[in-house]
This record gives structure tokens, sequence and C-alpha cells, in this order.
């Protein structure tokens, strides 16, 4: 494998493993100490925060499920999972996305984790 490929590979990685987590549980904080403003940007915004929160929800259960159950190579069970996962992300960056115009506490937290999921599903799937 080439320099640029392994460089590549330890960025997403970072990503979806690292940064990921950590902007969930930011995105958490902040959501429950600032005032909830009812626009619609920052609805889109909340929807797609939920929608990152669930696609990383969906990755621990199935990680504590795979420590459980042995999944088999190209498992359909499996590879339906982590296209639910990348169905999911994507829905929370569309989401994200539409409440970006609009300052809210959510607003930045929405579409990166869900990118970040988003990563993650890939490099998962990747692996398989």
């Amino acid at each position: 494998m080439s320099t640029s490929t392994q460089v590549m590979f330890g960025i997403l990685f970072a990503v979806g493993y690292l940064v990921s987590p950590i902007l969930l549980i930011w995105g958490w904080v902040r959501w429950l100490r600032q005032p909830c403003l009812k626009t619609t940007g920052s609805i889109l915004s909340m929807i797609g925060f939920f929608l990152a929160t669930a696609s990383a929800l969906l990755a621990v259960s199935l990680v504590g499920y795979a420590q459980i159950h042995h999944f088999p190579y190209y498992d359909p069970l499996l590879l339906r999972l982590f296209r639910c996962g990348v169905f999911i992300s994507l829905g929370g960056i569309v989401f994200g996305i539409g409440g970006v115009w609009r300052a809210s506490p959510l607003r930045w937290h929405a579409p990166t984790c869900s990118l970040g999921m988003l990563t993650f599903w890939i490099l998962a799937a990747s692996g398989e």
C-alpha cells in the first residue's frame, strides 16, 4: 500500500473513530445547555443531529452484537446494517446542511457528525 493511501486511511480513521464521538458528546452538551430555537433551520439541524446520533447508536450496537455473534464474510444482515447506517448518515448530512443557514446550537455539529459517521460506515464496509 502506498504512503498516500496509508495517510488517507489514517485521516479517515481519525475522523470516523475519534472526532465523531467527541463531536456527538459536545453537541449533546451544547443542545442541553443552550435554549432551543423553534426556527426551521434549528429544527433541521436538530433532526440531522438526531440522525447522526441514531447512526452512532447503530454502530455501537452493531459492534456489541458482533462480539456475541460471529458474522461470516459478506453476511447479508451485516451488509444491510452497513447500508442502513450509510443512509441514516446521508439523511443527517442533508438535514444538517439544511439547518446550516440559521444560527442554532447544533448548526455545525449535525452535518459534521453525520459526515464523520458516514466515514465510519465507509471504513467499516471497506474492512469487510
